[in-house]
This record gives structure tokens, C-alpha cells and sequence, in this order.
């Protein structure tokens, strides 16, 4: 198991600005994908964001682009999500999650973080 820890949500005025970040205690993401997804109520889990912890590659879902940026510390093991420009539709419980490069499916989750944007 990896737990993973996240951290940062809060309630955030539309076109305001939050950072997430997640954590595992004890454990490099050395040849993991790390994600973002978010669940808004009533709705389904979506993606938002990955990043390829070996090499920093990126990808975004198309309603995120150029508000959102997904970073790691390697010293710190950590991953962030800077979101920017928020819009009331981002509220959401945001979760991170990881998995091997190799595996299709995400192995690992947190436990989730509450973003609430209000317009």
C-alpha cells in the first residue's frame, strides 16, 4: 500500500486561486504516474491531471487547461496541483492518486480533499 495524503482544499471565491498537495509518507513515486481526479456532487469521478514522476511529463483534462498545473518535489515525494482562475464548477472532493507506469488502473488513492468554489 501507499498512502497517500492530501491537503490544501478549502473555499475559494470563483477566479481565486488554491494549491493541493499530496504526500507519501515514507515512499519515492519513482516510475509512477501521479493523477488528480475530482468528484462533484451527484456526478462522477473525473481525471484532471497526471504527471510521470520519472520525467515530468504532463497531461490535463481540455476543462482544466491553463488554469490548472500539476508539479512534484522529489525530495519532498510530494505532488501538487496549483489551480487558478477557479470557476464555481470546480467544487469538487479532489483526490490524488498513483499508479505504476505499467498499470492501467490507479492503485492507490487518498482519502480526498474538499475544494468549494463560490461564484
Amino acid at each position: 500500500q501507499v498512502p497517500l495524503v492530501e491537503s490544501g482544499g478549502g473555499l475559494v471565491q470563483a477566479g481565486g486561486s488554491l494549491r493541493l498537495s499530496c504526500a507519501a509518507s515514507g515512499r519515492t513515486f519513482n516510475n509512477y504516474i501521479m493523477a488528480w481526479f475530482r468528484q462533484a456532487p451527484g456526478k462522477e469521478r473525473e481525471f484532471v491531471s497526471s504527471i510521470r514522476w520519472n520525467d515530468g511529463s504532463t497531461f490535463y483534462a481540455d476543462s482544466v487547461k491553463g488554469r490548472f498545473t500539476i508539479s512534484r518535489d522529489n525530495a519532498e515525494n510530494t505532488v501538487y496541483l496549483q489551480m487558478n482562475n477557479l470557476k464555481p464548477e470546480d467544487t469538487g472532493v479532489y483526490y490524488c492518486a498513483g499508479k505504476l507506469v505499467w498499470r492501467t488502473t490507479y492503485d492507490y488513492w487518498g482519502q480526498g480533499t474538499q475544494v468549494t468554489v463560490s461564484s
